[in-house]
């Protein structure tokens, strides 16, 4: 397919705009899922309504918005946060005819929004250029599926996979050990990715869920460890995975996406994992991955949670740290029980510790968690002064929400 590039008239007009588009960015993105949900609500069930009910998703929208149109005239440097849109609409099976019907009422949005000051010529340039990002976006989709289906095992939309075991591993956490219910092989996959889990739930409808991968490659199962959310209401998926899911049960798997992930044979320089809470889960996929391959770089898996009762998977990390001197495991507790351990001091994980860690800063960072903690950690490398290509980020959430949050820089992988 030939590029098309956009016209001169558009870019001029879409970042004169840009100001008047983002003043009401919000505004604007709340119309519009108000807009396509009724008018198209089939697209309905591909949205994280726990992230609609928060704000979490009209804000994350708001941003890619905002961060497209401020950059249409050099959009090179949109490249991360587009590869991260590909991925997600990968995971849930995003398909080109899609992509009218959000151009459609996002166009309508813009024009009640602004009302008189979005002219035909203004909606005009926005039209064209969400046309050409949404190009960008089926081509790149296009490859994520075709890479799917690929070699043994690998699929595209949903397969059935068997719970082969349920393991709890502390007061909120609980592994799924899935295998294919064909009895086929598992296409491999990047330390770092998640699966997306459909789940038909017995009375409240609902999307599809991501869940990263916290075992490594090449084995006969995936694992996935959920944490249990808490809140008014509880998270809806966890609680049923982890009460209504046992071993024997099939759940419906997408396949392996994600563009946070650990190139092992690209590891010249000490790794450092850092992680809160259930953020764990793809580090671990990540420890696994780098001792199982023989890389004798340092490596520092460095972990923040609650207390004994909230730590998952400890049992692991501790073998792997045991059997590899390259491996130095350092955990905190921010709220200790009076039996703890007291190899786990109490405290938090910030940029501090990591400079009492580690005196020379040049090494390979990896990071998940919680919102605050990644804007933290992110923010306090920036000042040690770790080039933001050694800082590669994952988060739970709409992820321009932290991008927002961490100076409006893309983050990198």
């Amino acid at each position: 397919m030939a590029v098309v590039m956009l016209s001169a008239t558009t870019i001029e007009t879409v970042k004169a705009t840009a100001p008047a588009v983002a003043a009401h960015a919000e505004e604007i993105t709340r119309r519009f899922y108000e807009l396509m949900f009724a008018g198209d609500p089939q697209v309905k069930a591909f949205f994280n309504q726990a992230h609609q009910h928060s704000g979490g998703q009209q804000r994350a929208l708001a941003g890619a918005i905002c961060a497209y149109a401020a950059n249409i005239d050099n959009l090179g440097v949109l490249g991360p946060a587009v590869e991260v849109i590909a991925q997600k609409h990968g995971s849930l099976g995003i398909q080109p005819e899609h992509y009218p019907i959000v151009g459609k009422h996002l166009l309508v949005a813009i024009k009640q929004i602004l009302g008189a000051a979005a002219t035909d010529a203004i909606i005009a340039a926005w039209g064209e250029a969400y046309g050409f990002l949404a190009q960008v976006l089926i081509d790149r989709e296009r490859a994520i599926y075709a890479a799917q289906a690929a070699g043994p095992g690998g699929w595209n939309g949903r397969r059935p996979f068997v719970v082969a075991r349920k393991v709890v591993e502390s007061d909120i956490v609980t592994s799924f050990y899935l295998q294919p219910q064909d009895g086929g092989p598992l296409p491999a996959f990047e330390p770092g990715q998640y699966i997306t889990v459909h789940i038909d739930h017995p009375t409240t409808p609902t999307s599809p869920r991501n869940y990263s991968l916290s075992d490594r490659p090449g084995q006969d199962h995936y694992r996935i460890s959920v944490k249990r959310e808490p809140g008014t209401p509880p998270g809806l998926i966890s609680n049923y995975l982890h009460e209504s899911i046992h071993a024997g049960d099939v759940l419906q798997l997408g396949p392996p996406c994600g563009e946070f992930t650990l190139d092992v044979d690209a590891v010249h320089k000490p790794v450092v994992l850092i992680s809160g809470g259930v953020g764990l889960t793809p580090m671990l996929s990540m420890l696994k991955t780098l001792v199982h391959r023989g890389v004798d770089t340092p490596i520092h898996f460095v972990h923040g949670t609650r207390n004994s009762s909230t730590h998952a998977l400890a049992g692991e990390v501790d073998e792997i740290a045991a059997a590899h001197p390259n491996v130095r495991s350092h955990v905190r507790y921010s709220d200790p029980l009076p039996t703890d351990d007291t190899r786990h001091p109490t405290g938090i994980i910030d940029v501090a510790l990591l400079a009492a860690l580690l005196p020379d800063s040049d090494a390979e960072y990896y990071l998940c968690g919680p919102k605050p903690f990644m804007v933290c950690i992110h923010e306090g490398l920036q000042q040690r002064g770790v080039p933001e290509a050694q800082i590669h980020l994952e988060f739970f959430g709409p992820k321009q929400d932290l991008v927002l949050s961490t100076n409006d820089q893309p983050h990198s992988r």
